[in-house]
């Protein structure tokens, strides 16, 4: 389906719970409430939804959270996901704390590819910023992803003073391993809001004083806006989100689905529509109007450049990464 901007929206953004087993400042601070699970869409509501938003055109879907492996019941939620007629891709993005103990069921319930958020391979900064001394749960997650033969991506967030100097080593990740490596600008949104995000193009700069000029790759690798280069000599790719520095509004395909069950537009705006409710009531026909009427009511674009018109409140956990 098409929103009024003539975009065509095929990509669902679906977060199954909350909760999170790590506490990374900008995305679930301490102090952070936990959702009562009331609240939470169960299994088969999740299904519903995704079955009435396939019949409007969504064909990939990215599980997350919170952290989705927390949520008991996730790979096999990916298998019935994969089973929505017209649904061509699932993927999911993890902390990789669990990922090691469940990658074979992932692969086993047709996962198509996995994003692992980390932030630092220092274990010292990997703890200061997730709170959990759990870098080598991560690290035997990814090893274990790869030899399943998973797509893997991971994904960085950057913050001046915390972690700005492990771009270089999280870039060494691409040499001889098979995956991208992707920057992404801080978001203001949640605690976000307070932190300056490092401009993707800087970053590009050290990368070319570091290893030259860089090859663009234009072959597909997702669904997302990243835009993504080759490091000549490397198997893999560094990618950049580059959402305040490099606005991709105009190809945006996304909708996502908080784990509450209220369906947002754009990750910018509070604006959106409650699906829990009617999934509650049995009342399948206003879903899929409320649906569409989001989808055609997609904001043309965000205001992350101007963060006294960001109208979201929440913090990124609640929302869905």
């Amino acid at each position: 389906m098409k929103d009024c901007w003539g975009r065509e929206i095929d990509y669902l953004r679906l977060s199954i719970t909350d909760r999170c087993n790590l506490r990374c400042r900008y995305c679930m601070p301490e102090g952070c409430q936990w959702l009562p699970t009331p609240e939470i869409l169960t299994l088969e509501e999740v299904i519903e939804v995704c079955t009435i938003a396939a019949e409007l055109g969504i064909r990939k879907i990215k599980v997350t959270g919170g952290e989705p492996l927390v949520r008991r019941g996730c790979p096999e939620l990916v298998g019935m996901l994969k089973a929505i007629p017209g649904v061509e891709q699932v993927t999911l993005t993890t902390n990789g704390v669990l990922l090691s103990r469940y990658a074979q069921q992932l692969k086993e319930n047709g996962l198509d590819a996995v994003n692992v958020s980390l932030d630092a391979l220092n274990r010292e900064t990997y703890a200061a910023i997730t709170g959990v001394d759990g870098l080598k749960d991560v690290l035997r997650g990814i090893d274990r992803a790869e030899g399943l033969g998973l797509r893997l991506k991971i994904n960085t967030v950057l913050q001046t003073g915390v972690n700005d100097k492990e771009w270089l080593d999280l870039t060494e990740l691409t040499r001889e391993r098979r995956l991208d490596v992707r920057f992404i600008e801080m978001m203001p949104i949640g605690h976000g809001k307070g932190i300056a995000p490092i401009s993707n193009d800087c970053l590009q700069r050290k990368l070319e004083r570091r290893y030259g000029a860089l090859e663009r790759d234009d072959s597909i690798h997702g669904n997302g806006p990243a835009v993504y280069w080759r490091i000549p000599g490397f198997v893999g790719s560094v990618g950049f989100i580059s959402a305040i520095h490099g606005k991709f509004c105009h190809q945006c395909n996304r909708i996502r689905v908080t784990a509450t069950g209220y369906l947002k537009g754009c990750l910018c705006y509070e604006d959106g529509a409650s699906l829990r409710e009617p999934l509650r009531r049995g009342e399948r026909d206003e879903i899929y109007c409320r649906i569409r009427q989001v989808i055609q009511n997609k904001p043309r674009s965000h205001c992350f450049k101007q963060v006294g018109r960001v109208t979201e409140q929440q913090s990124m956990s609640k929302i869905g990464g």
